[in-house]
C-alpha cells in the first residue's frame, strides 16, 4: 500500500526535479526569452533617447499599449494572493497544489505591471516626484501607494508559507546545489526546525496575512479603476468601474493561473498533484466570474445607453459598430460567454476545455483593457475629428519584453524555489487518508510539518522523462 511517507517522498522528488535537472529545452526557452527581452531593452533605449515621439501616443491620445499592459498585469496579479487567501479562508481542501503557483504569479505580475507606469513616462526619473511631492487629491497618488502596499504584502504572503519547504530544500539539497542557492535556502528558511512553537507562530502569521491581503487586493484594482472613472470622459465616467475592474482582475487572474498550471503539469509531469479536479474547480470559478462579468457589462452599457448623449453615442458606435467592434464582440462572445458555455457542456468540461476557456479569457481581457484605454481618449472633447492610435514597433517590442520578463522570472523561480507547497499538500493528503477506511496504519497524527525538515537522503529524481522540460 502507498503509505503517506512514500507519497511524501514522491512529492519531494517531483517538486525538486526542476531544481536538480536542467535539459537543453530549458536553455533554449531561457535564451528565447532573453532575446525578446534584449530587443525590448534596446527599443526602450531608443525611446529614452528620442522621447515618446517614437510611440504613436500624442497629446489627444496620451495613453496606449503601456497603460493597457499596466492594467492587464495588475489584473492577473489577483491570481495569487486574493484567490489563495479566499481558498484558505474557506478551507477548500483542494487548494494546496495551486496556491504556491498563484502566489508567484501575483508577485511577478505586480513587478511587471508597475514597471509599465515608469515606461509610459517620458521622463521616468520623475517617478520619485510622486513620493516627494505627490498630492493626495489625485487618484494616481492613491494608486502608487496601493500598489506599493500590495506588492509588499504579496511578497510576505508568498514567503511565509514557503518557510518549511525552504528548510526542506536547505536540509535535503545542501550537497546538490551551488553556493548561491544554499545561501538563499539558509537565509529564507529563517532557522526553521519545525518546532511546535514555530508552527504555531507560522500559522498565526499566515492567518493574519490571509485576512489582510483580501481588502488590500480589492482596493488595488478599485483604485486603478478610479484613475479612469474619476474623470469627465465619456466611457470612463461611471461608478461601476470599481466592480468591473476587480471582477475582471480575478477573472483574468484565474485564467492565467490555469494556463501556467497546465504548462507546468505537462512539462514536469505533475499529473498526480495538479489533477483534473483542480482544473475543473478553477473552471467553475472561471465560468462563475464570466457570468458575473456579463451582468456587470450589461448593467454598464444598458444604463449608459438608455440616456445616450452625443459623446456617449460616439463611444458606443466605435465599440459596437465601428473601429473596435471586432475586439468588443470577441470580448463579449469569446471571453465572457465562451467560458460559461464550455463549462456547461459536459463534453468540453475537461482539462483541454478549461485551458481553452482560460486562453480565450486572457486574450479577451487584454483586448478589453486596450479598448477601455483607447476608446475613452478617442471621444472628442470639442467638435473636431477623432484621433487615431495604433501601437508602433517600439511599443509592441517593449510590451513583448514585459511578457518575456514575466515568463523569465517564473522560469528562474522554478530552478530555485519549491513551486508546489509540500508541507500543505502533505497535510491535505494526510487528512484525506484519515477519512478513508484502511487496514494498515499510516502517519496521520504524526508531526508532519516537523518531519519535512528531516535530513534523510533525497530520492534520486531519475533521468528526464521523454518530452519533459527542465
Amino acid at each position: 500500500m502507498d503509505t503517506l511517507n512514500n507519497w511524501r517522498e514522491r512529492l519531494i522528488s517531483k517538486t525538486t526535479r526542476p531544481t536538480l535537472i536542467t535539459t537543453y529545452k530549458y536553455w533554449l526557452w531561457f535564451g528565447f526569452l532573453l532575446v525578446i527581452t534584449g530587443n525590448g531593452v534596446f527599443q526602450y533605449w531608443k525611446q529614452w533617447q528620442h522621447g515618446l515621439y517614437v510611440t504613436d501616443m500624442r497629446d489627444r491620445i496620451s495613453w496606449g499599449l503601456y497603460i493597457t499592459a499596466f492594467v492587464f498585469f495588475i489584473g492577473i496579479s489577483h491570481a495569487g494572493t486574493l484567490i489563495s487567501a479566499i481558498l484558505r479562508a474557506t478551507k477548500a481542501g483542494w487548494r494546496a497544489p495551486v496556491t504556491r503557483i498563484a502566489e508567484f504569479i501575483t508577485a511577478v505580475a505586480l513587478l511587471i505591471g508597475a514597471s509599465f507606469v515608469v515606461i509610459d513616462m517620458g521622463r521616468p526619473e520623475r517617478i520619485f516626484n510622486v513620493y516627494l511631492f505627490g498630492r493626495w487629491q489625485s487618484p494616481i497618488m492613491w494608486d502608487v501607494m496601493a500598489i506599493t502596499t500590495y506588492l509588499t504584502a504579496s511578497v510576505i504572503y508568498l514567503s511565509a508559507p514557503m518557510i518549511p519547504d525552504l528548510a526542506l530544500y536547505r536540509d535535503r539539497l545542501a550537497d546538490k546545489v551551488g553556493v548561491v542557492r544554499n545561501f538563499i535556502y539558509r537565509t529564507l528558511s529563517v532557522n526553521w526546525k519545525g518546532s511546535p512553537k514555530q508552527q504555531k507562530l507560522l500559522g498565526k502569521a499566515i492567518t493574519i496575512m490571509m485576512l489582510v491581503i483580501i481588502p488590500i487586493a480589492v482596493s488595488v484594482h478599485t483604485v486603478v479603476s478610479w484613475i479612469f472613472s474619476m474623470t469627465l470622459r465619456a466611457g470612463w465616467n461611471t461608478s461601476i468601474f470599481g466592480v468591473l475592474f476587480v471582477a475582471g482582475a480575478i477573472f483574468s487572474g484565474v485564467a492565467t493561473l490555469i494556463i501556467i498550471m497546465a504548462i507546468l503539469r505537462r512539462i514536469y509531469h505533475w499529473e498526480e498533484y495538479l489533477t483534473e479536479k483542480h482544473f475543473l474547480y478553477l473552471g467553475y470559478l472561471l465560468a462563475a466570474f464570466g457570468a458575473f462579468m456579463v451582468y456587470v457589462n450589461l448593467s454598464e452599457y444598458l444604463t449608459e445607453g438608455f440616456n445616450l448623449e452625443e459623446a456617449g453615442l460616439f463611444a458606443f458606435r466605435q465599440l459596437f459598430l465601428e473601429d473596435f467592434a471586432a475586439m468588443f464582440w470577441f470580448y463579449i462572445i469569446g471571453g465572457l460567454l465562451g467560458p460559461v458555455v464550455l463549462m456547461l457542456v459536459p463534453k468540453t468540461r475537461t482539462i483541454a476545455g478549461v485551458v481553452t476557456a482560460a486562453i480565450l479569457v486572457v486574450v479577451a481581457m487584454f483586448l478589453e483593457r486596450y479598448f477601455i484605454v483607447v476608446t475613452g481618449l478617442r471621444v472628442p472633447l470639442m467638435p473636431y475629428e477623432a484621433a487615431n492610435y495604433a501601437p508602433t514597433f517600439v511599443e509592441w517590442s517593449i510590451f513583448a519584453a514585459g511578457l518575456a520578463i514575466f515568463c523569465l522570472l517564473i522560469t528562474i523561480a522554478l530552478k530555485i524555489f519549491p513551486m508546489l507547497a509540500i508541507w500543505e499538500m502533505t497535510e491535505e493528503h494526510a487528512a484525506d487518508i484519515s477519512d478513508r477506511p484502511t487496514e494498515e496504519p499510516n502517519m496521520v497524527g504524526a508531526d508532519i510539518v516537523g518531519s519535512l525538515t528531516s535530513t534523510e537522503r533525497l530520492p534520486d529524481a531519475g533521468p528526464p522523462a521523454e518530452g519533459g522540460g527542465s
